[in-house]
C-alpha cells in the first residue's frame, strides 16, 4: 500500500479489517485536523510521528480533501472506532493483554470493567488516571512505568489527549518495549467514550461530516479555539500542498 502524503506526514490507507489482522506491534496514530495544524509547530510531536509504524485517518474532513489527491485515503480509522474494535477483534485471545492509561479515575475502571465484560477472559490487566502534569515528573512516569511492567501487560493503550500522549510513547517506548509492550495506542478521548461519560456523535452526524460540531457542544470552552482559530489554517496548507508550494517545516 502507498502511503498518502497530508502535508507533512503520510496515512496509511487501510481497511479495517485488514488492519485488524495486522495489527500486532508498533505504535498506532491517528491524525486529524487538530494534528496536523500541531505537527507545523512542534518538533517533538512531529519527531513523536517518526515512531509511527500506522498512521490511520482519524478525520471526516481529511478524507473527503484526500479524494482531491491522486490517492485517496479509503476509510476513515478512527482512533475511538479502531481501538475498540481492536479489542473485540481479540475477545478471544488470551495473548492480548491490555494497560489503560488515561482517563478519570471513575472512567477507567468503567472502561476496564466494560471491555473485560465483553472479553472471554481478562483482558484489561491493568488501567491507571494519571494526574495532570504527570509527564514532566519523573517520579510518577517511572511509577506508571513500574505498574505497566508489574501488570505483564503487552498493549498500551494511552489517552491523556494530543501531542501529550503520542510524546509520552515515543519518549518510553524502549523502557516499555524492554518488558513486554509490544503494541502502542495513542487514543485521545477513547477510554471516555467506552466509559460512557462522553457520548461520540450518532452515526448520521458522522456520516455529515459534523462529529467536531458535536464535539463542540458538549465541550465548547476547550474546543473553541482548536476548532475556530487553530483549524483553518490547516485549509490552506493543503491548498498549498494541491498546488506544490506546500513545505515541511522540519525538512
Amino acid at each position: 500500500m502507498q502511503p498518502i502524503p497530508i502535508l507533512n506526514i503520510s496515512i496509511d490507507p487501510y481497511r479495517r479489517q485488514a488492519l485488524l489482522g495486522e495489527l500486532k506491534e508498533g505504535v498506532v496514530f491517528t491524525p486529524n485536523v487538530d494534528h496536523l495544524i500541531k505537527l507545523q509547530n512542534d518538533l517533538a510531536f512531529y519527531e513523536a510521528y517518526q515512531q509511527a509504524a500506522y498512521r490511520l485517518c482519524d478525520s471526516r474532513i481529511i478524507l473527503q480533501l484526500s479524494r482531491l489527491t491522486t490517492h485517496p485515503i479509503p476509510e476513515q480509522l478512527a482512533g475511538s472506532d479502531i481501538f475498540p474494535a481492536f479489542c473485540q477483534h481479540h475477545a478471544s485471545n488470551p495473548g492480548i493483554r491490555i494497560f489503560l492509561l488515561g482517563g478519570t479515575e471513575t472512567g477507567v475502571d468503567l472502561a476496564t470493567q466494560k471491555l473485560n465484560q465483553q472479553a472471554s477472559y481478562t483482558q484489561v490487566v491493568g488501567r491507571y488516571s494519571p494526574p495532570f502534569g504527570f509527564e514532566s515528573d519523573v517520579e510518577e512516569t517511572q511509577a506508571i512505568l513500574s505498574r505497566i511492567r508489574q501488570s505483564g501487560a503487552n498493549v498500551l493503550a494511552v489517552g491523556v489527549g494530543a501531542p501529550k500522549q503520542e510524546i509520552w510513547i515515543a519518549t518510553h517506548r524502549a523502557a516499555l518495549e524492554a518488558v513486554g509492550v509490544k503494541l502502542f495506542f495513542a487514543i485521545g478521548k477513547t477510554i471516555d467514550f467506552i466509559a460512557g461519560e462522553t457520548q461520540r456523535a450518532p452515526r448520521w452526524i458522522q456520516q455529515l461530516n459534523l462529529e467536531w460540531l458535536y464535539r463542540f457542544f458538549q465541550e465548547p470552552c476547550r474546543l473553541f479555539r482548536r476548532y475556530f482559530i487553530e483549524g483553518p489554517p490547516f485549509f490552506l496548507l493543503f491548498i498549498r500542498q494541491m498546488r506544490g508550494t506546500y513545505q515541511n517545516p522540519w525538512s
